[in-house]
Order: structure tokens, then C-alpha cells, then sequence
């Protein structure tokens, strides 16, 4: 049982990392090195590197290892046009569906987003207000009754807050997003699916087109990139040139 917790414990501290954009695309990741900072045994770093590799947020490099999954143009615009095709299924359904209570849930998550602060540095988005964003958005859609599709919007939500990580050290320009947010749970609480999915599909495409315009380290994308992500090189080490 211990040995399960020591790897639950690594698998959501690297989680929270990666999403955070600790970690350059393709850094490789050194089993030993992990193992050394986190005080654990190899075993419960290369089950927890799994389960990652599982989330799509690693990849398994034999005989190397692992290494950060890398980021792509082409698959920033398949994973955007597929979420927004699900997220609006998800959300047309919640607001068919949502009852007072559900409307309680989406007025108190849009208060706590709008009321914590972006970032808790220049360079750094607050892992509060990802916390809230992520809460904001499951409310929106949390009086949907599919299983399914709210097992496969989390999916597509993990991989798009990776991507949503390099907005701020690359670059990705100005918005207000408070004011979408607003916009968003609005036409929600008003039940109208339509402007709903049309303000959604709107938030979601805008995050998509500012990285694209960015200088984040795209595999397809041509030129040089842009600077390096800080890099923890007690537990990584950077890519080759």
C-alpha cells in the first residue's frame, strides 16, 4: 500500500508540473534523478511515468526512458476542434438538463475564477486560478448526464491546459478572459444553448490561435523557437539540438 501512495504522490506532484509548463516538449526524463528527489524507489517513479505516459502527458522512449510529450501545430488544431465539438454536446446538454442547483454551482465557480488573480508571477500562471478555471468549466457542463462524454471532455481538458501553458512564457498577446467567462455563464444561466456553444466555441478557438502566433516550441512549426521553459535539471534533462 505504501509503495502505491509514494507513486500516486509522484504521479500528481509530475502532473502538476508538466501542466504548469515546467518542463521543455521532449525533455527526457531520468528515472534515477526523480527517484533521488522525490525519495522514492525506482519502481514507484516508473509506475507513476506510466500512468502518465497513459494521460498523454510523457512518452516512452525505449531503451531511453521517457520524455515530455511534444507539442505540435497540427495537433493543437485537431485537439481544439475536437474538444469544441464535444465541449458544446457536453454543455448544450447541461443547460437542457441543469436545475437551481446547478445554476448555484456555475454562479459560485464564476465568482471564485473571476476573483483570483491569473498569475502569481510575470512568467507563471496561479496554479488557484487553474484550479478555479478548471472548476468553472466542469460546472458548466457537470449537469450533463453522459458518463461518456464528460470521461472524454476530461481527457481533451488535460491536454489543452499543457498547450494553455506556454501562453504566458511565449507571449500569446492580451484578452480579457474574465470577460469571456462572463459572457460564457451568462448565456448558460439564460438557457441559451445557442450563444452558449457560440461564446464557448469563440474562448476555446481564441487560446488555440494565440499559441499559434506564438513563439512555443511547436515540432511542425517553422523557424527557430523560441527561449527554453525553466527546466528543474535535478529530475530532466534537456532535449539534443
Amino acid at each position: 500500500m505504501h509503495g502505491k501512495i509514494r507513486t500516486l504522490e509522484i504521479y500528481e506532484a509530475l502532473r502538476r508540473e508538466i501542466l504548469d509548463g515546467r518542463y521543455d516538449p521532449r525533455a527526457r526524463l531520468r528515472i534515477d534523478r526523480l527517484g533521488d528527489a522525490f525519495g522514492a524507489s525506482l519502481g514507484a517513479v516508473r509506475e507513476a511515468l506510466v500512468r502518465l505516459a497513459a494521460d498523454g502527458l510523457v512518452v516512452a522512449e525505449p531503451p531511453k526512458g521517457f520524455a515530455i510529450a511534444p507539442i505540435s501545430l497540427a495537433d493543437l488544431a485537431d485537439l481544439t476542434d475536437t474538444r469544441v465539438e464535444l465541449e458544446e454536446r457536453c454543455l448544450r446538454r447541461s443547460l437542457q438538463l441543469g436545475d437551481l442547483a446547478w445554476e448555484g454551482r456555475v454562479i459560485g465557480a464564476l465568482h471564485r475564477l473571476v476573483r483570483t488573480p491569473l498569475h502569481s508571477k510575470p512568467d507563471s500562471l496561479s496554479v488557484d486560478w487553474a484550479i478555479a478555471h478548471r472548476a468553472f468549466h466542469d460546472a458548466l457542463v457537470s449537469a450533463c448526464d453522459s458518463a461518456w462524454r464528460l470521461r472524454l471532455r476530461e481527457q481533451l481538458f488535460t491536454q489543452a491546459e499543457r498547450y494553455r501553458c506556454f501562453t504566458v512564457p511565449y507571449g500569446c498577446g492580451q484578452r480579457d478572459v474574465d470577460a469571456e467567462h462572463r459572457g460564457i455563464a451568462e448565456a448558460a444561466l439564460a438557457r441559451d444553448a445557442d450563444a452558449a456553444a457560440e461564446r464557448m466555441s469563440a474562448h476555446l478557438r481564441l487560446t488555440a490561435e494565440l499559441l499559434r502566433a506564438s513563439d512555443a516550441p511547436f515540432d511542425d512549426a517553422p523557424g527557430a523557437h523560441g527561449p527554453p521553459i525553466r527546466q528543474p535539471q535535478t529530475v530532466a534533462e534537456p532535449t539534443a539540438p
